[in-house]
């Protein structure tokens, strides 16, 4: 399979990053280990996790995302096979403060490790911004972790324009290392958290960019029209706010484009977001191996040019 190169980090990736957070929580161990073999077997060797992801499930543990990947890694030998993104910071209770203390970034690195059973990894995002603690302390605490051969790349998240431009200019002016990633939320139901002055950012920085929430938490499957489809599902929280008229527009889009090409709408969607400028490879999870099928059709697709100006009209925001 094809790579892309993660901007000015040289890390090269496949073309759609698997989203981790789907592993202990809605995939148990064994579903998770057959959904990684599947992954490798399929040539999608980037794997996007975060310490705090299983937390949301009822009686499992955070971390649990992570233990399951490096239990798996273990098994198989495959660890200098994949590419292997985690994040921190963000607070191990729901609703709890962020915290990009130097202390504990160090502490949080060295606990992924662990539940990673590995020596390194590859791309580490700062999760969420924490205003409280100097720009400077979470760079001098990720200058030791990178001397240490700990983390090899750096990352930001959901963080907003201004506070990521003064992360990379205290960084130039401190000779400390800049983040290299930035991983926002966008897709065509959310294009305002990207475009603009982030995408500027990035583009400017050649900040490698892979978004999440890139099916918008299911809606662009096309498999959820109206409330009723959402009954008893996880991803009713995130999702049922799309069911209006600009969704319905977004939707009826990637139906037409998706029967142009005979493919799925998730593949479309996958597609626009991989031809969309400054997006080096989306991150999408799955459920059943037969999700998979949207990542393949994603990377071997032509959108036409027509196909996007249809794409993106139907998703603009007044």
């Amino acid at each position: 399979m094809r790579k892309v190169i993660l901007g000015k980090s040289g890390l090269k990736s496949a073309p759609i990053i698997f989203g981790g957070n789907v592993f202990g929580w809605t995939l148990d161990e064994n579903e998770s280990f057959k959904m990684l073999d599947k992954l490798f077997e399929l040539g999608f060797t980037t794997i996007d996790t975060a310490d705090v992801y299983s937390r949301w499930a009822d009686g499992v543990p955070h971390g649990t995302s992570e233990r399951i990947i490096g239990k798996w890694m273990k098994e198989r030998n495959l660890r200098d096979k994949i590419t292997l993104i985690t994040k921190g910071g963000s607070s191990l209770q729901p609703g709890g403060p962020k915290n990009n203390s130097r202390d504990y970034l160090t502490g949080a690195v060295q606990d992924s490790l662990l539940r990673l059973q590995t020596d390194y990894i590859d791309l580490y995002f700062t999760h969420f911004d924490d205003e409280e603690t100097p720009v400077t302390e979470a760079l001098e605490a990720y200058q030791k972790l990178l001397d240490r051969g700990k983390i090899k790349h750096i990352g930001a998240s959901n963080f907003s324009a201004e506070r990521l431009q003064k992360s990379l200019d205290v960084a130039a002016d401190n000779n400390l290392p800049a983040y290299e990633v930035f991983q926002p939320e966008y897709n065509l139901m959310v294009r305002d958290k990207f475009e603009g002055g982030i995408e500027e950012i990035c583009t400017k920085n050649n900040l490698g960019v892979i978004p999440y929430f890139s099916l918008a938490s299911g809606f662009l499957t096309g498999k959820y029209r109206k409330k009723e489809d959402f009954e008893g599902k996880e991803r009713k929280m995130f999702a049922d706010k799309f069911l209006n008229d600009r969704g319905e527009k977004v939707l009826k889009s990637l139906d037409e484009i998706s029967e142009k090409h005979n493919i799925s709408q998730a593949g479309v969607a996958l597609a626009w977001l991989m031809n969309r400028p400054g997006v080096s490879a989306p991150i999408a999870s799955a459920t059943k191996s037969s999700h998979l099928k949207s990542f393949t059709e994603a990377v071997k697709v032509s959108l036409f040019s027509e196909d996007m100006d249809v794409l993106n009209k139907a998703s603009e925001t007044e």
